[in-house]
């Protein structure tokens, strides 16, 4: 009889916004993908970030507008 082993996967992080992402203020479609110190990231609408642009560049290590693939460094 054999015998099966579990194996867990994980998907390598992505630079960009690959997979339709949404807002994480209001839903719509990200434009803008902020890499924050930790590694971790918060993604906008043209509007939101817009809207926290000054905010955003005090916390970034990087920003990302995905409509011209421009990174920001913060």
């Amino acid at each position: 009889m054999s015998q099966m082993t579990q194996t867990l996967t994980t998907t390598p992080p992505t630079d960009d916004l690959v997979v339709p992402f949404h807002c994480d203020r209001c839903g719509a479609l990200a434009k803008v993908r902020v890499v924050l110190a930790s590694g971790s990231d918060l993604v906008f609408c043209g509007h939101h970030a817009r809207e926290y642009e000054s905010k955003l560049r005090d916390i970034a290590v990087d920003i990302i507008d995905t409509e011209g693939e421009q990174h920001v460094t913060a």
